[in-house]
């Protein structure tokens, strides 16, 4: 009686996934999508996950083992997994033509050198609002195509070997110290045009490469900058051109004792000045 009653509700919810999973809503493409429309649809979809959820229960004790694009939104190579319920606390096994992965405010705790290996189509991930204190070093090693990171508000003292290819990274709100990030931690990031590091525990700036436009370093604990931080001390003629916006407010340093290290710049970075 229990299997027959298993298998009528794999059939009902077969019927159903059909049906959602073919609606006019999913024909938008990435991108194209109406203002406010991916909020409205993870809240319904969540509503239909919890009726769902205890199918699960029934065949395995354990809502986790729902498929991901049932836990999940999966619109053509993008994955919407935002406040899931129940709570998510690792990364879900992706489809492997998943491009872009949202996994914000979840309770995610670890990353491990496994969680993106057989996802190497992946362009951007967003784990945004999590509780990750620890990252595999290679966890993001085969993901050769990776273009955006977002680490943000997460409890990270140590940042791990990032890919190269990366135009954006944003590890807001950590609790990365200078000791955390290696000395070499952008320096082959030779694209990277978007670098976020504002309020960690940052002692000192770290190595910024030439790419680099917006660089936001405010709400840390560095004391003091050199001619070499941002401009090059062996060469009265160098210029760095691309930084457009450096923001340094809510730091100790007072700015105005390094006149000196800002010559190769276009702007000043904002700061304290006094």
């Amino acid at each position: 009686m229990k299997a027959l009653l298993i298998t009528c509700l794999l059939a009902l919810w077969l019927t159903a996934a059909s049906a959602w999973m073919s609606g006019p809503e999913l024909r938008h493409r990435p991108g194209s999508l109406p203002n406010g429309y991916i909020s409205e649809y993870l809240k319904s979809r969540r509503a239909r996950v919890r009726r769902l959820s205890f199918t699960s229960d029934l065949m395995s004790g354990n809502d986790s083992n729902l498929p991901t694009c049932l836990l999940c939104v999966c619109l053509s190579g993008s994955v919407y997994c935002e406040e899931v319920s129940p709570d998510m606390t690792s990364v879900p096994l992706l489809p492997k033509e998943t491009a872009y992965l949202y996994a914000r405010f979840n309770k995610i705790k670890k990353i491990g050198k496994n969680d993106f290996g057989d996802t190497v189509t992946l362009k951007r991930i967003d784990l945004t609002g999590n509780m990750i204190s620890e990252i595999d070093d290679a966890a993001f090693s085969k993901l050769t195509l990776l273009e955006e990171l977002s680490l943000a508000e997460n409890r990270l003292a140590k940042l791990p070997a990032l890919p190269a290819k990366l135009t954006s990274f944003n590890a807001n709100g950590n609790l990365l110290k200078t000791k955390g990030v290696k000395a070499n931690a952008f320096k082959k990031l030779t694209g990277l045009a978007n670098l976020y590091l504002a309020n960690n525990q940052l002692e000192a700036v770290p190595f910024i490469p030439e790419s680099v436009r917006i660089l936001h370093l405010q709400d840390n604990n560095i004391t003091e900058v050199n001619t070499d931080t941002f401009c090059k001390s062996d060469n009265s003629y160098y210029l760095r051109l691309s930084l457009s916006e450096v923001r340094m407010d809510g730091n100790p340093v007072v700015l105005s004792k390094y006149p000196d290290s800002f010559t190769c710049m276009k702007v000043l970075p904002v700061g304290r000045y006094r």
